[in-house]
């Protein structure tokens, strides 16, 4: 090890986040903890992140460039996070030709063309949220953030209705940290079953869909550029959950956000920002992703207080201490949507910087739109108490967030 210094132990519940990221700062651009038994440096200081998150002395392919990945892979809860085949675990050419193939789906073109279904899908959820009955508390997470993302998905990945709700449940289970190994190991061996029986589903009646388009390319392409049927199922895995289970927590933390900050919304109202602002501040303010693993040093890389990254130790991108940091915003810690710069580090940066970002901002600028111009008077159910955080040291959500839709 390079240092003596001892990790500090990440909390796999993800209570108390914001003191954990402070702790973090406080120990400089980069500090040795302890994800789930393994070690690692987490990095939050946002300019020696993104000098790492462009270096190509900074790998995602444990596999070739992790020496403890054969010992982990049997037994940590995230092995699921390192061994995927697809992009997000891609290094070099390896990466440019899965990203190729993934990166039509999320052109601009595609992405507003996409616009009339999402708007009639919030129209649809809003109209539900309407129908209930008034004065009864209502979980927005479950009424409203997790049924638009993963209604958008599955429309953008032919993954047919009745089956939605089980991709959901076992997506949750890839974020949730508090999974013991087995837990885990089970819960990817279910999703590889769904996984598979969509891909079987699609090759037998192909759609105008994502699936059945990387289906088409995985036995189409030259050998040279194909996708193995690992990285078939591996990048079905990543769309879907990446495209659910982020968007979920934007929609969430944006709203609860706005109900405890009503000065922001009245800003929204009066036309002083708008609800694309609100988006931005969010994904700087509360990111979806508190820590994303992992990253592996090609090289060793000196960091700016003298010590080391040493060659095949693993890096931890901690984008939500890295995004409240005091030396890139002032004022960090307060939710501004008038805030005149708007970076974070919400959707990555560099060349895995996260090609559904667009279609991201959209689905949550319209949910906000049609939740708060249909509802004025929604209020927090319990306004004296933060509802508990999911548990991830992933995932950056709440378990629930009722509220009461209409003014008492």
């Amino acid at each position: 090890m390079t240092t003596q210094q001892p990790a500090l132990v990440l909390d796999p519940t993800g209570s108390g986040r914001h003191a954990e990221h402070r702790a973090l700062r406080d120990r400089g651009p980069a500090t040795q903890v302890d994800v789930l038994g393994v070690r690692a440096w987490s990095v939050s200081d946002p300019a020696l992140l993104k000098r790492l998150l462009t270096s190509p002395d900074v790998s995602k392919d444990a596999r070739t460039h992790w020496p403890a990945f054969g010992e982990v892979v049997g037994t940590w809860p995230l092995a699921l996070w390192v061994a995927v085949e697809n992009m997000f675990t891609a290094y070099g050419s390896d990466h440019r030709k899965l990203r190729r193939l993934v990166a039509p789906a999320f052109s601009a073109r595609r992405v507003e063309a996409m616009r009339p279904a999402v708007e009639a899908m919030v129209s649809g959820l809003v109209d539900r949220l309407a129908a209930l009955p008034a004065g009864e508390p209502v979980d927005l997470r479950q009424e409203l953030a997790y049924p638009l993302p993963i209604a958008v998905i599955g429309h953008l990945m032919g993954v047919p209705e009745d089956r939605r709700t089980g991709f959901r449940a076992l997506v949750d289970g890839v974020f949730d940290t508090t999974l013991d190994q087995a837990e885990a190991q089970a819960n990817t061996a279910r999703l590889y079953e769904v996984l598979d029986r969509l891909v079987a589903d699609k090759r037998a009646a192909p759609g105008d869909d994502m699936t059945s388009l990387l289906i088409a390319a995985r036995d189409d392409e030259g050998d040279g550029a194909r996708m193995s049927s690992q990285e078939l199922r591996d990048t079905l895995l990543l769309m879907i959950s990446a495209g659910y289970e982020t968007t979920v927590n934007v929609v969430d933390q944006a709203v609860y956000t706005l109900l405890t900050r009503p000065d922001q919304l009245a800003l929204v109202r009066a036309g002083t920002v708008t609800w694309a602002d609100v988006v931005e501040e969010t994904l700087r303010h509360e990111p979806a992703v508190k820590h994303l693993p992992l990253r592996y040093a090609v090289a060793d890389i000196p960091l700016p207080d003298g010590r080391t990254i040493a060659r095949g130790e693993a890096i931890l991108a901690s984008y939500a201490a890295a995004n409240r940091h005091p030396d890139w915003h002032e004022d960090a810690d307060t939710f501004d949507a008038a805030r005149p710069v708007k970076e974070h580090l919400a959707f990555g940066h560099g060349v895995h910087f996260c090609l559904g970002a667009p279609l991201a901002r959209m689905e949550v600028a319209l949910a906000l739109e049609g939740l708060f111009g249909r509802f004025p008077g929604i209020r927090l159910a319990d306004p004296a108490e933060e509802p508990p955080p999911v548990p991830s040291l992933i995932s950056n959500g709440h378990q629930r967030l009722p509220v009461l839709l209409h003014a008492g």
